[in-house]
């Protein structure tokens, strides 16, 4: 079912949860709701599930308004990050609640209701649980069974509130990965909200980046992390290095380095930000006459293939009071390039760019 989200704002009190929120979701599509806490995605996922009314604006579920429409009417199945199971209840009742609470007219008989629920604990692979209390349960597989839960009822929309963010990196991983598993095999449209831009990007097939109530950026994974549109989608989506300078006629005049910004052409004496990932900058040992950025490391932190390198402008290498941890610049090189190398703390060297996006103070 395909869902169209037209100008939603929503205020508690003085605070702006969403601004003219307008969205297109495509029947079957799994999409990620990411960004920073209070930036209102929770919000949102709750006018869309009948959990909360929008001050203004619509959602329409096929073209249909359900504005003014109950939540046990909108057919949505809801997937908490804090699991929501009933605890005095089996897996097994856990899973069939949902269809024992059906009108009688809509009640499928006890042997449907059996067959239904063995037929969801096969799909999220934990029917051997059946007979088991949620206290008995692992955090990861205690959020299977939510998930089964809320799709015994056969939801046309699936919406999941942070549903993995009450368990351990190691667990999140196998679930995020079983959960894009389950969605290409089921193609129920699905919204998931989450903080954490590493879910979203290998989760969803698109991915919308929210900050302070309103909506910066809309895309496939891939298409918001290579062409950022926006400082901030830049900043969220991983570490970035961020260089200040001046724009003028396509040119980006940083210290040390010029930068080309061909699509800054028309800009005159503007005052610009270059955003570097750390991946993207190349190190060398300092030489007299070098172009680039003259920097001092600090420290080299070696795991794995990795080599992470902390730097500092070298005219800052001596302490200069409060905010000089925020010059620091870090870069990432192959260990075995860095080894190789040779590099020692303390040691002065130069980095460039290798790819750089320039934003300009003022421009859209």
């Amino acid at each position: 079912m395909s869902i169209e989200i037209k100008n939603v704002s929503k205020r508690f009190g003085d605070f702006h949860a969403l601004r003219d929120v307008s969205l297109d979701i495509g029947s079957g599509e799994l999409f990620a709701l990411l960004g920073p806490s209070g930036c209102g995605k929770t919000t949102l996922l709750r006018i869309i599930a009948g959990l909360e009314t929008a001050d203004a604006g619509s959602i329409l579920f096929a073209g249909e308004d359900t504005t003014g429409v109950h939540v046990r009417e909108r057919q949505v199945g809801f997937v908490f990050q804090h699991y929501a199971l009933f605890r005095h209840m089996t897996v097994f009742e856990n899973v069939a609640f949902g269809l024992r609470v059906k009108p009688r007219s809509q009640r499928p008989s006890e042997a449907k209701i059996k067959e239904k629920v063995h037929e969801l604990l096969s799909l999220v692979q934990l029917d051997w649980l059946a007979e088991r209390f949620p206290s008995q349960l692992s955090g990861g597989q205690r959020q299977r069974i939510a998930l089964a839960r809320a799709l015994a009822v056969e939801p046309k929309v699936l919406l999941l509130d942070e549903p993995f963010g009450a368990l351990d990196a190691k667990v999140r991983k196998e679930l995020r990965r079983w959960l894009r598993r389950l969605h290409d095999e089921l193609h129920v449209t699905s919204i998931f909200v989450t903080h954490d831009q590493e879910e979203a990007l290998e989760v969803a097939d698109r991915v919308v980046l929210m900050n302070a109530g309103r909506i910066e950026q809309v895309g496939s994974p891939q298409e918001v992390w290579d062409h950022p549109a926006s400082p901030f989608v830049y900043g969220f989506l991983g570490d970035v290095n961020t260089f200040h300078g001046r724009a003028h006629r396509g040119e980006v005049q940083l210290d040390g380095l010029q930068l080309k910004a061909p699509e800054h052409a028309n800009v005159q004496n503007a005052k610009a930000f270059a955003y570097v990932r750390p991946h993207d900058l190349d190190v060398q040992r300092y030489s007299p006459g070098a172009q680039g950025i003259v920097v001092q490391l600090s420290r080299a932190i070696v795991v794995g293939p990795v080599a992470r390198l902390e730097l500092s402008p070298a005219e800052e290498t001596q302490p200069s009071g409060p905010g000089r941890e925020d010059s620091v610049i870090e870069a990432q090189i192959p260990a075995q390039q860095f080894r190789d190398l040779g590099f020692r703390e303390g040691e002065t060297l130069v980095v460039t760019p290798r790819r750089a996006r320039v934003f300009v103070e003022g421009a859209a």
